[in-house]
């Protein structure tokens, strides 16, 4: 065969060269017009891909206006469904990690309050001026809680090397027993303000609840007498340092009857108390108290009273923090009107972590009732790390 048949698309068999560049002619376009498709199809991807990317890293159509527009967390909504229209249901069938301050539903229908409010009323009582700021707080899940005290001494002797050891006493140990009591609270408010959805209904609630847990505390802790309330530290039995036991506090006299004889009673207190003690003592006193003492000096001219150097850093009284618990009473005949010790070891609170508040709207209509309740004890768990401080001749 001389002369090779090429058929191209559309034409007739065409002969030789001519035919050949004819197909690739073709071939030029046909690859041509598939890269223009080809990237055509490309750049409407790129765009689509651009635009969703936008989209997706829009800024929020408008500013949050406030906090509540986060959603709330489940206990939240449901505990303020509770509390404004008495609606139990979302406390109920809340399932939630049991924590020290819960929101599950006691057996007896009692609700325990909200995580965020018992922190809060927590937060206050223990920043109150109160006893609860310098003792030791223990958190129990029972009716009581009980401190084991070894207040004797072990009793020892010398060996010799060939000598045989006689047998020596052993320590005396004490159980004192707290119990705890049930502390309560009954602030109201009126229906309609509850139904007002501005109205931050928890911390109004814990504002209330915390504020009369702090008076009611604060005084128990100091005069309590220990029944159905804490048994204070003013409660217990007292005598005269030198004829001081075990189960009484011991007491400096003042040498004036209602009055400072002279600085000196200060000192005499602060060195009544065990060396091992004063290492974390603190004075106590309400502020009647505090304005006589800061205006004492020592035979040199020099304030007994120094402010503390660095914020939040408490007054001083010969080298002792002080704390104002306007509970203690004033300065008069025979009172008790100072408190030195190490309360940390000589004072114990216990309360259980759970607090409470059950609805009523019946009992002060229209008014809401909101009953809040928590279960604290306190008692002396340490007779020898506080003593006193007792205007007196002796």
């Amino acid at each position: 065969m001389t002369k090779a048949e090429i058929t191209s698309r559309g034409a007739e068999p065409m002969p030789g060269a001519q035919g050949v560049t004819q197909a690739i002619a073709a071939f030029a376009n046909d690859f041509k017009e598939f890269r223009c498709n080809f990237e055509t199809k490309l750049q409407q991807q790129e765009e689509r891909l651009t635009m969703l990317d936008r989209k997706t890293n829009l800024p929020p159509a408008r500013p949050i206006l406030a906090q509540n527009a986060h959603v709330d967390a489940p206990h939240q909504k449901a505990f303020d469904a509770y509390l404004r229209s008495g609606d139990d249901d979302g406390l109920r069938g809340l399932m939630l990690e049991g924590k020290a301050m819960s929101t599950a539903v006691a057996a007896d229908g009692g609700y325990l309050v909200d995580p965020k409010t018992a922190d809060t009323v927590r937060h206050v009582l223990s920043g109150g001026a109160s006893l609860r700021r310098v003792a030791n707080v223990v958190s129990v899940e029972a009716g009581s809680y009980d401190v084991l005290v070894d207040h004797g001494d072990i009793g020892h002797g010398w060996a010799q090397e060939n000598g045989t050891t006689a047998e020596t006493g052993t320590p005396q140990i004490d159980r004192i027993s707290i119990p705890l009591h049930e502390l309560s609270a009954l602030p109201k408010a009126s229906q309609r303000l509850l139904d007002d959805a501005a109205f931050d209904l928890e911390s109004w609630l814990a504002g209330r609840v915390a504020e009369k847990f702090a008076r009611a505390e604060a005084a128990a802790f100091i005069h309590g007498d220990g029944d159905a309330k804490p048994t204070g530290i003013l409660s217990h039995a007292s005598v005269a340092e030198a004829n001081w036991s075990w189960g009484s506090l011991g007491y400096v006299a003042t040498g004036v009857d209602g009055d400072f004889g002279a600085a000196d009673a200060l000192v005499d207190l602060v060195y009544a108390l065990g060396a091992e003690y004063r290492a974390n003592a603190v004075f106590v006193m309400n502020s009647k108290t505090a304005g006589r003492i800061r205006k004492m000096k020592d035979n040199d001219g020099r304030f007994l009273w120094a402010d503390g150097l660095a914020a939040a850093e408490p007054a001083r009284l010969l080298g002792y923090p002080v704390l104002i618990a306007e509970d203690m009473p004033d300065i008069g005949a025979g009172a008790m009107a100072v408190a030195f010790g190490d309360f940390g070891a000589g004072y114990t609170i216990a309360e259980r972590p759970d607090l409470r508040v059950l609805r009523d709207p019946f009992s002060a209509k229209p008014h809401v009732l909101f009953y809040a309740t928590k279960r604290v004890g306190g008692d002396v768990s340490d007779f020898a790390a506080i003593k006193l401080l007792k205007f007196s001749a002796s």
